[in-house]
């Protein structure tokens, strides 16, 4: 999905799980390879900024915005090149430092994108509101489809793992995070989504249901053990 063409950015069932890459392009911030970085910050962890000079292990840069401070080098980290701006798999990135990361996963909840890959792993942020991005149309989008073809999303990483107890392999999935970061949604979400294409129309409610009616159990258990 890192790629230019992206057939999901102009359909509105995809809002907020594709990105524009052509149009990102477009609007990417000025960058050179040699002195584009990140600095740390007290308030935001990071910001862009620019190496004017370099004494000893002493950086001077001109941040985003116009000041200019000193830095120690070991502080700096370097910064990825335009392509990578909102990447879908921050596993692609040619730096994989903090700064790079956090930057990855600030931008693109900022622009309504929860979902982000990192390898084998989806991370997700909570909006602390409901997206349009659950709807019959995106379940019947991402059912039969490779992760590789389709916009970061749980439904994905569902459907891989339903595909693949289909051949017969056990799966797993691990749904961890803070208190309040929205494990008890996204375990009812994968819920949704695997009663969706696994129940026939017929069934489909009755088996979602079954498969909820398990969640405070399970859910009990989680909270004995934190």
């Amino acid at each position: 999905m890192a790629g230019l063409g992206n057939p999901w950015a102009n359909d509105p069932d995809f809002n907020y799980l594709a990105i524009d890459r052509m149009k990102l392009m477009a609007e990417a911030p000025p960058y050179d390879a040699k002195t584009s970085c990140w600095v740390p910050d007290h308030k935001l962890g990071f910001v862009r900024a620019n190496i004017e000079s370099t004494k000893g292990d002493d950086v001077t840069v001109v941040i985003d915005g116009g000041e200019t401070k000193t830095v120690k080098k070991d502080v700096i980290q370097q910064m990825n090149p335009p392509k990578f701006e909102k990447i879908e798999d921050m596993a692609n990135m040619t730096y994989l430092n903090e700064a790079s990361v956090l930057h990855g996963l600030r931008s693109r909840y900022c622009s309504g994108y929860i979902y982000t890959y990192s390898g084998l792993f989806c991370v997700v942020i909570n909006p602390y509101r409901r997206l349009p991005i659950y709807s019959k149309n995106v379940v019947d989008k991402y059912r039969g489809k490779r992760r590789t073809e389709m916009p970061p999303h749980l439904f994905s990483i569902a459907d891989n793992a339903y595909a693949n107890m289909l051949d017969r392999e056990n799966q797993s999935m691990l749904i961890t995070g803070e208190s309040g970061a929205g494990k008890t949604e996204n375990t009812k979400t994968v819920i949704q989504y695997l009663a969706a294409i696994a129940g026939s129309s017929g069934a489909e409610g009755k088996l979602e249901k079954e498969l909820l009616q398990a969640n405070p159990l399970l859910e009990a258990l989680g909270n004995a053990k934190t």
